[in-house]
């Protein structure tokens, strides 16, 4: 057993359970954290380090490749943990004393099993403190998707894609929001009173949070900024006053613009965060279809509707793709599956675990799930395609894509709406009639939205 820090060594069992098991980070941090009885500043600081170290894996590699003079991958697992979770404490977290940051990761390393590496940890971890200015030096450089990927920590393809369809500034720009703060944002339950008297409510129960009507495109009325601890709305959120919920997210059902008593579809729906907002927007008066594939999130958005003591909700288990759902609604709702590229300052891992051949299959499914809400919604009816990402493949080619194949008569005539017209400062540089909100620019997550008729 090491001597480390309980942070320490809950940060450090999550960073082995992403690496070396394929584990989620948010999931292996509950399960690590719950297991070591971490609360309050230690469960945050457990949080923060072991999130900003799987994010900057690839700064630390390329770094550790460096001071170790060998590749990362020779290293055992336990010990390139230490060295992952150390670097990132020595060079990108402040507080820690530089000696404690050493002497924590030989720690971990040695109540891993691998005390005949100890020596190299901390070898490596006192040359990084020799060489510090040099390597924070190194990492301004970011002239070319090679040296952004390696600054910024992402995968090499996702700084060529992000340069290649963005330009370089604006991929710059992007790659630096990536590891920063991501935006706290709660979504208020208006069918428990209006947004201003439960905004006070939050603040009454010690939560720091922003004006509900603060300015913001697109943003509904319910949403409100948090500017402190999480904590103190978690009971809220369990009562169903408040759901977590960026500003971005809530935009899109802002742009859906449900109506009381309308028949209203949303697919690909867990874990139901928007559904809510679809019943709270129709006053709970209405019907909303919620479809979710998978049985886990399923169950989680009829939790959710529970929660927010919704009954216009009806939760179906089945393939967004399926053919025998339904049509004649007048509202559907397309948050498809996605590459998550626009959440990756608040999902450690998502970088990890994308690539060029996972976008491709995507798209193959948005544009089956695209094609059977075609056909889902009324004539004269809306369709509303979003998804949580920064990638035109998944993005504007699939709205040309679906517009393609209805003047091909594959399926009903859709024509697109002006959403940049609504509010130019999101339009899309590919098609300006599309949003596409940015973390670096608009500090929220990164949405894509684009809202179409059916014309027929």
């Amino acid at each position: 057993m090491s001597t480390a820090t309980a942070a320490r060594e809950v940060a450090y069992a999550v960073i082995r359970a992403t690496f070396e098991d394929g584990a989620y980070t948010d999931s292996a941090f509950r399960e690590a954290a719950d297991g070591a009885g971490l609360e309050g500043r230690e469960r945050a600081q457990a949080q923060r380090l072991a999130y900003g170290a799987v994010q900057r894996r690839g700064t630390s590699d390329a770094l550790i490749r460096r001071l170790a003079e060998r590749s990362p991958r020779l290293l055992d697992p336990p010990v390139l943990a230490a060295l992952r979770l150390g670097l990132y404490e020595l060079l990108f977290a402040a507080g820690s004393a530089d000696h404690a940051s050493v002497n924590e990761a030989v720690e971990l390393a040695r109540g891993a099993g691998a005390p005949h590496a100890t020596g190299l940890v901390n070898a490596v971890m006192r040359r990084a403190i020799r060489e510090r200015a040099e390597l924070l030096a190194i990492l301004e450089h970011d002239a070319d998707p090679a040296e952004a990927a390696m600054a910024h920590s992402v995968p090499k393809w996702l700084a060529e894609m992000w340069w290649r369809q963005l330009g370089s500034d604006a991929a710059r720009s992007l790659l630096r929001a990536c590891n920063e703060p991501a935006e706290r944002a709660l979504r208020l339950n208006t069918l428990r009173g209006s947004p201003q008297a439960l905004a006070e409510r939050l603040r009454g129960g010690g939560a720091a949070v922003g004006r509900a009507d603060a300015p913001w495109p697109l943003a509904p009325p319910e949403s409100v900024v948090l500017e402190g601890s999480l904590a103190p709305v978690l009971p809220f959120v369990a009562d169903g006053v408040a759901v977590p919920q960026s500003r971005a997210s809530a935009a899109v059902v802002e742009v859906l613009d449900p109506r009381p008593g309308e028949a209203v579809f949303d697919l690909c729906a867990g874990p139901g965060i928007k559904t809510g907002q679809i019943a709270a927007r129709m006053e709970d008066r209405g019907e909303v279809i919620s479809v979710e594939r998978d049985p886990a999130k399923a169950e989680e958005v009829g939790a959710q509707a529970q929660r927010l003591g919704l009954r216009s909700v009806t939760v179906l288990e089945a393939d967004a793709a399926d053919a025998g759902l339904g049509r004649g609604f007048d509202r559907v709702l397309v948050d498809a599956p996605c590459s998550d590229l626009g959440t990756l300052a608040s999902r450690p891992d998502v970088r990890w675990r994308k690539s060029p051949q996972g976008i491709a299959k995507l798209a193959e499914a948005q544009d089956r799930i695209l094609r059977r809400a075609a056909v889902a919604v009324r004539p004269g009816g809306v369709l509303v395609y979003a998804t949580c990402t920064i990638s035109r493949d998944e993005n504007e080619e699939r709205v040309a894509a679906l517009l393609d194949a209805g003047q091909r008569g594959e399926v009903p005539p859709l024509v697109p709406e002006d959403l940049g017209a609504l509010s130019p400062a999101l339009r899309s540089a590919v098609d300006p009639r599309c949003l596409q909100t940015r973390p670096d620019r608009d500090r929220t997550t990164g949405f894509f939205i684009a809202r179409l008729r059916r014309d027929d």
